[in-house]
């Protein structure tokens, strides 16, 4: 046992829960932390992002990438209110990420003194949970159940703010966690098996907590095993193989016509972790009004918070998936796979291959990285494209802000998915709205020279917003033209990044190829028209069978 301030016993901790990659800002509360972590820099990379919600969205793309705890740091104050966003970012989408803000002294708390804010009061909404460190005492009790809250069950970001001091510390090996399963109900199991053994129409929807739970091949298997289809939301991509003869694409508002239709029709339908989203679900009166749903989530709450649901089972999916298969035999549904087919062939994802558009690009990225990338998005048209177009084989390589949507998101996260996957090709597909609200981070990835790929695709506008302005506002383009004279490569280029212009398709392939050899930061700008829509569609409220797209559009 040692005598430490409370800096050291932070930096400790961070290293008894394996903690290598931290992402952060400093400022004069901080500094202690910071002085600490200088003696420690052999043991723990620091990453200074160009602004404290780049230092949020980085560890978070740390953890989505990984599996693992992202840490951030800010100071008091603006540095500690700069990580919100960032903080409400991983909350919606489960994320497990522990944020350390330092405050001003407990002499100094309740006084409006310079830089002092309740980060705690500001972030209790957003959090899982968190805590203000007043005794000393108490730190590394509370940074070990940080990272044990932010992992455990439902993963979510745990904020910790500390206050300075002097006190004992000793090493404690780091807490393992284990999957909730005493939850898991035999009753429940068994109601589940006699809807499966019964169902003609089964249909699988997969969200994020089939991605969290790594319960990809306990998916692959139950879904062979019972012959149904699989579509799933933009938080479950890659949980089920993107190119096995039984995925449908993703669902919901601009879901494939294939699982819109597919899930209206069927007769069960199991929801393994996800949380019916209302983009997902579009009319929830009329959402899968034929089929019995079941439903398999960690978190109680979900159940029939948005759809009241037939039967459900509470706990990790993987144990839940495992234990289901156990007991199933083989099922045939041949009738009802050959109907999906029918319908994959005659709804197929459209756009023009004449000229260069969004969809053209991530299907090139597709094919040049073939699917073994890491892919991250903004928010926006190009984040609709990216789940369309990209086939995404493998969980954990598709990071997207899709609870919050957060313009700004990606490129911070891509930086942090990178240093967490060193040996990956990481790209962030970018709209030109979201590249504008971050860009300053490409300064973080020349500055430590960490080769993340920025795919900008830039049509001048807003490009999701234009599209509804399109559809349902007149086309009235309030605010939503971005047409001026900023030049993103030139401005890549003044940040130390090499940069590319890509107006026409025959450039793209090449210059993506080259971008991946380089092993270097990299923008690409990729110029498409304005005009250019994310089909099919859901109009919002109506129900997902109400799916549309281009050729729908012109024949009403």
């Amino acid at each position: 046992m040692s005598k430490l301030t409370g800096a050291e016993i932070v930096i400790e901790c961070l290293k008894e829960q394996g903690v290598d990659t931290v992402f952060g800002y400093p400022g004069g509360a901080i500094l202690n932390i910071y002085d600490a972590l200088y003696q420690h820099q052999n043991e723990i990379t620091h990453i200074l992002t160009s602004h404290e919600q780049g230092a949020s969205h980085a560890a978070d793309g740390y953890a989505r990438a990984t599996g693992k705890v992202g840490v951030c740091l800010a100071t008091s104050g603006p540095g500690a209110t700069n990580l919100v966003t960032g903080i409400a970012t991983a909350y919606m989408d489960s994320v497990p990420v522990v944020a350390i803000t330092c405050n001003v002294a407990n002499s100094l708390l309740g006084k409006d003194s310079f830089q002092e804010i309740d980060i705690t009061g500001v972030t209790m909404p957003i959090t899982k949970y968190n805590f203000i460190v007043k005794d000393i005492n108490r730190l590394a009790k509370v940074i070990r159940r940080a990272s044990v809250i932010a992992q455990s069950g439902r993963p979510g970001p745990v904020l910790v703010d500390v206050t300075a001091a002097i006190t004992d510390y000793e090493y404690q090996e780091p807490e393992k966690i284990e999957p909730q399963t005493d939850t898991i109900r035999e009753e429940d199991m068994e109601r589940a098996l006699e809807m499966i053994r019964k169902a003609q129409k089964p249909f699988i929807f997969v969200g994020g907590g089939a991605v969290i739970s790594n319960a990809s091949e306990e998916l692959r298997v139950f879904a062979h095993k019972i012959q149904a289809p699989v579509a799933d939301s933009l938080m479950g991509k890659g949980a089920f193989d993107g190119t096995d003869e039984l995925y449908t694409g993703m669902v919901g508002m601009h879901g494939t016509k294939t699982s819109n239709y597919g899930i209206t029709e069927a007769d069960l339908l199991v929801v393994v972790g996800a949380r019916f989203s209302d983009r997902v679900i579009g009319n929830a009166s009329k959402f899968a009004k034929n089929a019995k749903i079941l439903q398999i989530d960690i978190d109680r709450a979900e159940i029939n918070k948005n759809i009241k649901v037939d039967a459900s089972i509470i706990g990790d999916a993987k144990t839940i998936l495992r234990r289901l298969n156990t007991h199933l035999d083989p099922i045939n549904h041949d009738e009802w796979i050959a109907h999906i087919e029918r319908m994959k062939d005659m709804y197929p994802l459209r756009y023009d291959k004449n000229v260069l558009t969004g969809p053209f690009i991530i299907q090139t990225v597709n094919e040049v990285t073939g699917g073994d990338a890491v892919i991250v998005t903004e928010v926006g048209q190009h984040q609709m494209w990216a789940a369309q177009y990209y086939k995404y084989r493998q969980p954990r390589t598709l990071l997207t802000s899709g609870g919050l949507g957060t313009m700004g998101y990606g490129l911070g996260a891509s930086i942090g998915a990178k240093m967490g996957c060193k040996d990956k090709t990481v790209i962030n597909i970018a709209g030109d709205g979201c590249f504008r609200m971050n860009m300053n981070e490409i300064a973080t990835a020349t500055r430590y020279n960490i080769p993340v790929i920025e795919l900008i695709i830039n049509n001048h506008v807003l490009g999701m917003v234009r599209q509804w302005q399109t559809l349902y506002y007149g086309k009235r383009y309030s605010q939503t033209v971005l047409n001026d004279s900023v030049d993103y490569v030139k401005i890549a280029e003044a940040m130390g990044a090499k940069a590319y212009r890509v107006t026409q398709k025959e450039e793209l392939a090449p210059v993506l190829k080259e971008a991946i050899s380089l092993n270097i930061p990299v923008v690409i700008d990729c110029q498409i028209g304005c005009d250019d829509k994310v089909f099919p569609m859901v109009s919002p409220g109506a129900p997902i069978a109400d799916a549309f797209d281009d050729t729908d559009l012109k024949i009403n």
